[in-house]
């Protein structure tokens, strides 16, 4: 197992790095420059020219770049453009809004859409299956800032049971997580269920059944470990959508997490924020493949091999 868990970390250290490249140019090369922010409309080519040395923004790119992965090697992100704050402090500032809308969403739509895809699978082409099947398919369809901004006006300001915007409390958590969470429910159930009714049709299922064993003892012992694969798959990915996944919802609910000031920093060109953030961003995705990768062994100890 740690020999399988080494050999994915290492294949990771390239993804990273080819990330930094990606949004380093992407960020360099996209029309605007902070610059001009900072400066001003008036601003003299002297003055312009004095705040590129400043920033190091006068040197060639390649330089930049090295300089910027010499500063990512110490662990240092740099300093903000427009704050002049360390990048990771505005970071550790914002990460853990993001990060319980995130952890929250992931709780809740596993626990629910789990037994609900069980179910429909168990029940297929029932009352039960067809309900929940078509509830899923409905929920899918929804926007996420559109259910957000009808959770506004009906809890926050018609029945005033939850606060518009913020965070601090779990009454700002409400609103935002429904938002969220009802397509992942959706998403995730209808997986479980397809993943189960392929099981299903298995031999061992129908030679467990002939062995008189029980309908559940079947179902959870025997088809649910054998069909959690497409699920832990989908698993390790949204943990990875943690940091980066809820950006619309902060933005809709004011929320002051990693997705909203990720996008003020864009608009601002504010690049050691932006570059930062993405690699919070990246390192999330490869920790939640990692995690995937060793789910995968656990449910299944033949990948290994």
């Amino acid at each position: 197992m740690l020999k399988y868990i080494i050999k994915k970390i290492i294949l990771m250290i390239p993804v990273l790095v080819g990330m930094t490249i990606v949004v380093f140019l992407l960020l360099h090369l996209a029309p605007g420059n902070p610059v001009d922010l900072i400066a001003g409309p008036r601003a003299t080519p002297e003055t312009i020219k004095s705040i590129e040395m400043r920033l190091g923004l006068d040197k060639p790119l390649i330089v930049q770049y090295f300089k910027f992965l010499e500063n990512l090697a110490r662990g240092d992100f740099g300093i903000s453009i427009l704050q002049r704050r360390p990048v990771m402090e505005i970071i550790k500032e914002a990460l853990p809004v993001t990060v319980e809308l995130g952890i929250a969403s992931l709780l809740v739509s596993f626990i629910l859409a789990v037994p609900l895809g069980i179910m429909a699978a168990v029940y297929r082409n029932t009352w039960k299956d067809y309900i929940s099947m078509s509830g899923a398919l409905v929920a899918m369809s929804v926007p996420a800032f559109w259910l957000g901004l009808i959770a506004i006006y009906v809890f926050a300001y018609k029945l005033r049971w939850f606060p518009v915007s913020g965070y601090g409390t779990w009454r700002h958590l409400v609103l935002p997580l429904l938002a969220i969470t009802l397509t992942e429910i959706a998403v995730t159930a209808r997986m479980v269920r397809s993943s189960m009714l392929e099981v299903i049709k298995q031999d061992y299922i129908r030679t467990a059944r002939s062995k008189g064993l029980e309908e559940k003892s079947i179902i959870m012992g025997h088809a649910l470990k054998n069909a959690m694969i497409p699920v832990v798959t989908m698993f390790g990915l949204k943990i990875g959508w943690i940091v980066g996944g809820a950006t619309i919802i902060e933005i809709v609910f004011a929320r002051p997490g990693l997705g909203r000031m990720m996008v003020n920093a864009i608009y601002a060109r504010d690049y050691p924020v932006v570059q930062g953030a993405m690699i919070v961003l990246t390192a999330a995705i490869i920790i939640g493949n990692l995690i995937a990768d060793i789910l995968y062994v656990v449910v299944d100890p033949r990948i290994k091999y």
